[in-house]
Formats: C-alpha cells, sequence, structure tokens
C-alpha cells in the first residue's frame, strides 16, 4: 500500500493570440509542489522573446503565497524585457486573495482574458467588497 501524499498537478497550455500575445492558462493547483512549472513555462517563453504574456486564472482551483510569488516574479522579468504579465479572469476567491495580499493593486488584473489582451482599463478588477463595516 502506497502512503504517500497524492501529488498536486498543474496543467500549464499556452496559446499565441493574433495581437501578439501569448495566453498562459494553468490549470490545477499552483503551489509549492508546482510553481516552478508555472516559472520555468514563463521563463522559456522569455528566453524565446515572448514579453506579452496574459496568464488566465480562470482554471487554477487553488493557489498558495509560492504561487503568487511567481505572478510577481514573472511579471517583474517581462517589465525587464521590454513587456508585460498582466492576470486574467481570477475566481472570485482568487480576486480576493490578490486583494487580501496587495497583488491587485500591484498588478493588472483584468476580469476576462480578451480584456487583459487589450489592456482594457474598464476591464480591470476593482477590489471585492468588503461588505459591511463594523463600528
Amino acid at each position: 500500500m502506497d502512503e504517500r501524499p497524492e501529488r498536486r498537478l498543474l496543467d500549464v497550455t499556452i496559446e499565441v493570440a493574433g495581437d501578439r500575445v501569448t495566453i498562459v492558462a494553468p490549470r490545477g493547483e499552483l503551489d509549492v509542489d508546482t510553481a516552478a512549472q508555472l516559472r520555468a513555462t514563463i521563463d522559456g517563453l522569455l528566453a524565446r522573446g515572448t514579453t506579452r504574456i496574459v496568464v488566465d486564472l480562470s482554471g487554477l482551483g487553488f493557489c498558495d503565497s509560492v504561487g503568487l510569488s511567481t505572478f510577481t516574479v514573472a511579471s517583474a522579468a517581462c517589465a525587464r524585457a521590454g513587456g508585460y504579465l498582466r492576470l486574467a479572469a481570477p475566481t472570485a476567491f482568487l480576486a480576493r486573495l490578490l486583494d487580501v495580499v496587495g497583488l491587485l493593486q500591484r498588478l493588472p488584473v483584468y476580469a476576462t482574458v480578451d480584456a487583459a489582451r487589450h489592456g482594457d482599463t474598464a476591464g480591470l478588477v476593482p477590489p471585492p467588497d468588503p461588505g459591511p463595516q463594523r463600528p
């Protein structure tokens, strides 16, 4: 009987849009065990001269602090190369997490992949409503 914990998996697909923007779509769990896979994917794109990257977050079921740091490191690398990294289509939970840790204010996060591809500021994700305030 194998008692090792089940390995969390992350699938990453890449699509080059017609406007020379590359869509990176991680699916699954982005955490300490899988963040290196996403980072390697983005590093590979940068090595080939791809500097305009949109990360489609809609398929992430989980993201920990190591996964979140992958976004900030990748964003800085894209900026150094003269491009950008934009986040798109976060779930409500992930949008709230990005807000709580301050990334919603530091990285461009768009409601849809299309808005991110075009840099449509009307499509930026606003900070989630905190709900009623206590006196």
